[in-house]
């Protein structure tokens, strides 16, 4: 969001529509990496990243930045790493520690939401280090799909594929745990008024 951008309480907006298409993706995307259509799940995560880049370009570019797109685009981002992750899990393309550790940091930010709740905040508003580890995360996971692919082609989409995971993961609790300090401190601030 730029700075002195007006967020709207607006539902049906351009960005929210393409967010909500990137929702239903989800269980398409969750059917095709199951069951092996790789090429296909390529596909639908590679228009999903499309669309995650393109729902934030038209919201500012629009005025369009309202509430719910605020609270629809990251669900989405975090649905697809989580699907993703089980979907290539479930395949053995990657190790179960994988999908623990990433899963685990979303659950430690599951479980601030009701507290904020009960200070009266809402879901805390995505930081840099969190756009950069889930944009990490959402490049890894289609390359590391790809390092199934034989010869020079999966051979380098593996080692870029892991260099971006490796980042995703640090950059992804790194934003975790600064989520956990700003909620310490919001309670903390509004314990002392």
């Amino acid at each position: 969001m730029q700075a002195g951008q007006e967020v709207r309480s607006t539902v049906f907006t351009i960005p929210n529509v393409i967010s909500l298409v990137r929702l239903a993706l989800v269980p398409v995307f969750a059917v095709l990496i199951v069951s092996g259509h790789d090429l296909w799940a390529l596909a639908v995560l590679a228009f999903s990243g499309f669309t995650d880049w393109l729902d934030g370009v038209l919201a500012r570019r629009l005025d369009q930045v309202s509430k719910l797109g605020q609270m629809l685009d990251p669900a989405a981002d975090r649905l697809f790493i989580f699907v993703t992750l089980v979907g290539l899990g479930w395949r053995g393309i990657v190790p179960l520690w994988l999908v623990v550790v990433i899963a685990a940091r979303d659950v430690m930010l599951a479980v601030l939401l009701p507290l904020l709740t009960r200070h009266g905040y809402g879901p805390l508003e995505v930081s840099f280090v969190g756009k950069a580890g889930t944009f990490a995360l959402l490049y890894a996971f289609p390359l590391l799909l790809l390092a199934e692919a034989s010869g020079v082609v999966g051979a380098v989409a593996h080692v870029i594929g892991w260099a971006f995971t490796w980042w995703g993961i640090a950059l992804y609790w790194l934003a975790g745990l600064q989520y956990v300090a700003q909620t310490r401190r919001l309670v903390t601030a509004e314990g002392t008024r």
